[in-house]
């Protein structure tokens, strides 16, 4: 396995986590009584929104870990040209170099 495949792999699990105790919290606030559950809408909202955000993540992902097993990882969809190294580091599901993201 890759270095880049193994640090892909590895945010997968952090992000997989991740969800997996947002969606656990989520679901302890539909078992609360009614009294908690007033208390703790806000709570759920918040939640809901981080849980999307994680799936979109994951999906993006997914989506890296494929181009990487393609051999395409690192490449811009758009111009073909590498997508810089800290750029990878920052957003590691980057699909478009610093020039044609703008």
């Amino acid at each position: 396995m890759t270095q880049q495949r193994e640090q892909l792999v590895e945010l997968q699990r952090q992000l997989q986590q991740r969800l997996a105790k947002v969606q656990s919290d989520l679901q302890s606030l539909k078992e609360a009584d009614s009294a908690e559950q007033a208390q703790q809408r806000e709570n759920d909202e918040v939640l809901q929104d981080l849980a999307a955000h994680l799936q979109k993540e994951l999906l993006q992902l997914h989506i890296a870990l494929e181009r990487e097993a393609q051999g395409k990882y690192g490449v811009c969809i758009a111009c073909g040209d590498d997508i810089a190294a800290p750029r990878l580091k920052i957003l590691p599901f980057a699909t478009h170099c610093q020039h044609c993201a703008h």
